[in-house]
């Protein structure tokens, strides 16, 4: 099993930045997992963020982010980050990190998820 805790998210203004973070844990994760972040804004459908594979080789952004939020992750610490910068008011959403053991866009493919963090973006 593997357990994924979100942290970061928060209110800021239009403009400014956050980073989110997602430590993992758990007896089978180990630095193979593919990470990913997904939003869902009320009354929407789950939007796929950002994703990075095992080996950290591949990254891949949502059309809605892309330039502006960039994903990493620290092997050594379980840990995925997304860095979130020129942030605007569509960006207010629950953003979920998730794992699988390949870097997949569809949210169904992922077994593994965290509880999920608010961010609020004001005007």
């Amino acid at each position: 099993q593997v357990q994924l805790i979100e942290s970061g998210g928060g209110l800021v203004q239009a403009g400014g930045s956050l980073r989110l973070s997602c430590v993992a844990s758990g007896r089978t994760f180990n630095q193979n997992y593919a990470m990913a972040w997904f939003r869902q804004a009320p009354g929407k459908e789950r939007e796929f963020v950002a994703l990075i594979s095992g080996n950290k080789i591949t990254t891949n952004y949502g059309y809605a982010v892309k330039g502006r939020f960039t994903i990493s992750k620290d092997d050594a610490n379980n840990t995925a980050y997304l860095q979130m910068n020129s942030l605007n008011p569509d960006d207010t959403a629950v953003y979920y990190c998730a794992a699988a053991l390949a870097p997949y866009i569809q949210y169904a493919h992922y077994p593994y998820w965290g509880q999920g963090t608010q961010v609020t973006v004001s005007s």
